[in-house]
């Protein structure tokens, strides 16, 4: 098994400074690069495990705390289980943070990210990667779109609001897209039901993107976060799975 190494990592933005966690096969070289997108829930643990199985796999793994106007990792007070279920003050804290991430704002930020994974000695020359899971899967998309010339290969799993009535819906800006794109939908995902997915499918077909969408049955939204009750073993295999194949194809 490749041996890694986790670093916290400052990225300046030009609207203040986000907090990383960097992750990367400790022989110093330099691998394809991956922008990972957080969940809702933040910069924690469990995205840490994840970037590091992502750069186990070798890559180096960028996951910016995307909330940083808000303040560093952790924002608010989050169990080591997080069941909303059995605390709902959680959302209620966690709904206006996420709210206020605008699509203009995530695209200033993805220019930091990008330009700090291109600067990089441990990453290597040309386009990177993107991974993002629940709202992180929205993020991936409006970045795929607003900096194609940047992106190779983007992946989204359990995304939802990815295709709405909304005219800065992300789906909006599938024309722009170049990057070879993956969804892994959730079945039992409110936020993300059939018709959202056809919209989707259709408006990256009528804009002649390399995609695969596939819906996996019985997982919930949040199916690849083993800290929290959406957790599902063997959909969360298969996301790793197409992650790890979309990203052999791309580098």
């Amino acid at each position: 098994m490749t041996a890694i190494q986790g670093t916290a990592v400052d990225i300046p933005t030009a609207d203040g400074t986000a907090d990383a966690y960097l992750a990367h096969p400790a022989d110093g070289n330099p691998h394809p690069g991956v922008l990972f997108y957080q969940d809702a829930y933040g910069l924690r643990p469990q995205l840490r495990a994840q970037a590091d199985r992502l750069a186990g796999a070798g890559h180096t793994v960028l996951v910016p705390n995307v909330f940083y106007r808000h303040g560093r990792t952790p924002i608010g007070e989050l169990p080591e289980f997080i069941d909303p279920a059995a605390d709902p003050t959680i959302w209620e804290r966690i709904t206006p943070v996420m709210a206020s991430l605008t699509p203009e704002q995530t695209k200033r930020d993805a220019d930091a990210y990008l330009d700090w994974l291109a600067d990089s000695p441990l990453v290597a020359d040309g386009p990177v990667a993107l991974t993002g899971y629940c709202m992180g899967a929205r993020l991936v998309l409006r970045t795929a779109a607003t900096h194609p010339e940047r992106v190779a290969a983007a992946a989204g799993f359990h995304g939802g609001r990815l295709a709405t009535d909304a005219p800065d819906s992300p789906h909006l800006g599938a024309e722009h897209i170049t990057a070879e794109l993956y969804f892994g939908h959730a079945d039992q995902d409110h936020s993300m039901p059939e018709e959202q997915i056809r919209r989707l499918d259709d408006a990256l077909t009528a804009a002649g993107v390399r995609h695969t969408s596939e819906v996996y049955p019985g997982a919930h939204h949040g199916y690849s976060q083993a800290d929290t009750p959406a957790y599902s073993r063997e959909a969360d295999e298969r996301h790793w799975a197409a992650l790890l194949d979309l990203l052999k194809r791309t580098f």
